[in-house]
């Protein structure tokens, strides 16, 4: 697995939990650095905490994009989206990542733990870490939100 970023910061409530450490393990075992914004351990623990830490994190340009994990990934976009600059997505398939990259730029994906099986998460992470932004008329859109 490749990226065309280099920041890259992750976290997760407990419903994502284990598929955060999924998701850490594939990318460090492709020699893809990432930060772990926590939790460190699985215990019952409030989402938007956990979306805020990524997505300020991202929006400082301390990172360039961020991974979210919840149960359904919709509370971690509601949540992370609420921060100037963020254009959290969730990401239910390669098609749907790929646009959101393409078209909506965005920079912190969304994902669904009870949704989403792993070998679609692989996938799903290798198209929003590879995946371009167009600009063009894409980029005046984004300009209005």
């Amino acid at each position: 697995m490749n990226s065309i970023f280099k920041k890259i910061c992750i976290s997760s409530d407990h419903a994502g939990y284990e598929i955060k450490e999924f998701i850490k393990d594939q990318l460090i075992n492709s020699k893809i650095s990432i930060i772990d914004l926590g939790p460190f351990f699985k215990k019952a623990v409030d989402y938007p905490d956990y979306a805020k830490k990524v997505s300020l994190r991202v929006s400082r340009k301390k990172s360039e994009i961020g991974i979210l994990v919840c149960g359904s990934g919709t509370g971690m976009a509601i949540s992370a989206n609420k921060t100037k600059g963020i254009r959290a997505a969730v990401g239910y398939n390669g098609k749907s990542t790929q646009l959101s990259r393409q078209h909506n730029n965005a920079n912190v994906l969304c994902l669904g733990s009870r949704l989403t099986k792993r070998r679609d998460i692989k996938k799903i992470i290798k198209i929003f870490l590879n995946t371009k932004f167009e600009g063009g008329r894409h980029k005046r859109r984004i300009k209005k939100i």
